[in-house]
């Protein structure tokens, strides 16, 4: 019987730290946009942190992807896409446009006050759990089929 080792960027809620443009984007109607943007510097830092973790603990690993630089050049390649992908550039335009066209659903029906200001961000983040485990799915999907099929 073999123990994993907890991954502290997939494993522990630090995972959130991934959605954080998510939050942003769901509530781009009512703050400002520099808010939005430092959203995604949160999201982007947590990519770049998965991403420095994984090819310093795969250069490590001689026995798997060979280790050393090209391991580790690998293992960064496959988390900065996976992560960029699945948890910052899918999400963000998903939740972006959600948000986007309630807006324009409400205001095509004249719905005004705070139900026409927050109606939109509410959408927004309530879409969230329910984007983040398919995305996650395709986007495993395609990069088997791209990239990791062609570096190892």
């Amino acid at each position: 019987m073999s123990i994993t080792e907890k991954d502290l960027y997939r494993d522990t809620p630090v995972r959130y730290l991934g959605y954080a443009n998510e939050i942003g984007e769901a509530f781009r109607p009512v703050i400002r946009k520099v808010f939005v943007h430092a959203s995604y510097v949160v999201a982007v830092g947590y990519v770049l942190a998965d991403t420095t973790d994984k090819s310093r603990k795969q250069y490590a690993k001689p026995e798997i992807l060979g280790g050393g630089a090209r391991g580790a050049a690998i293992a960064s390649g496959d988390t900065l896409l996976w992560q960029m992908f699945a948890s910052v550039i899918i999400p963000g335009f998903t939740i972006n446009r959600i948000c986007w066209l309630s807006k324009k659903v409400l205001s095509m029906n004249k719905v005004k006050g705070p139900l026409g200001k927050w109606a939109p961000t509410a959408l927004g983040l309530l879409a969230i759990p329910f984007i983040i485990h398919p995305i996650d799915h395709g986007v495993d999907l395609v990069m088997d089929q791209t990239y990791r099929k062609y570096v190892k």
